[in-house]
């Protein structure tokens, strides 16, 4: 893959430079967020680490401009911040995924080939689902309601997949796991809330509707009619 990893700390962004070098990754590196943000808009990329307190720019700050410039690239955030709301508002500007520091390399590692099998899973599924005027297009992770376009991250596509191909039908939190984690085991069920939530801000709530419905002790339904 080619990785930009976008850090201030030195010698963590020369550590992560030299640990995926090695493991066959071409590797780019800038340590402030606006010389990221620019060569994210200049090259492309397959993943991007992304540090959240940056001179210049913050890492939010760069990954909600990624998403207005309909840049899907997934977006790996990594922070010394370990709150819930730290997570939320970065899953809420776009990240695909959230690591606190400190952090095991061999944990890093395996998050990127997770973010790499999903976009290449995505890519290869041409199905298109839709529920009532919501249509979400996996392979060219597009989601639209009505007319409007709705950017969605990389898991929260996965998560709002999976509950479309089952419209009407009560999805447990574990199979959401099981169907878009990768390492389902290792990772708290309530996780599927966060995402669930920041979906319903995006394709719900602005349109004055309620097509993501909670199954109180067990999961989540798609209304059939996209609410």
């Amino acid at each position: 893959m080619r990785i930009l990893v976008v850090e201030d700390e030195e010698g963590l962004a020369d550590s992560l430079r030299r640990g995926l070098s090695a493991d066959g990754h071409w590797v780019d590196v800038a340590h402030d967020g606006h010389r990221g943000l620019e060569l994210v808009r200049t090259a492309p990329y397959d993943a991007v680490l992304l540090d959240l307190m940056l001179p210049g720019l913050s890492g939010y700050e760069i990954c909600t401009r990624m998403r207005a410039d309909g840049d899907p690239t997934p977006v790996l955030m990594l922070t010394a911040k370990d709150g819930e709301y730290d997570e939320a508002e970065g899953l809420d500007c776009g990240a695909d995924d959230y690591l606190t520091k400190p952090f095991s390399f061999v944990v890093l590692a395996a998050r990127l080939r997770a973010l790499a099998r999903r976009a290449a899973a995505t890519a290869k599924d041409p199905a298109t689902l839709q529920a009532g005027d919501l249509l979400l297009d996996p392979a060219a992770r597009r989601c639209r309601r009505g007319a409007r376009d709705i950017e969605l991250t990389a898991r929260e596509l996965g998560v709002l997949a999976c509950l479309m191909e089952q419209p009407g039908r009560a999805v447990a939190k574990q199979d959401i796991l099981d169907q878009v984690w990768d390492t389902p085991h290792a990772i708290d069920p309530n996780i599927v809330e966060v995402y669930v939530s920041s979906l319903r801000k995006k394709i719900d709530a602005p349109f004055g509707r309620r097509s993501i419905l909670t199954v109180h002790g067990i999961g989540y339904r798609m209304a059939q009619d996209g609410g």
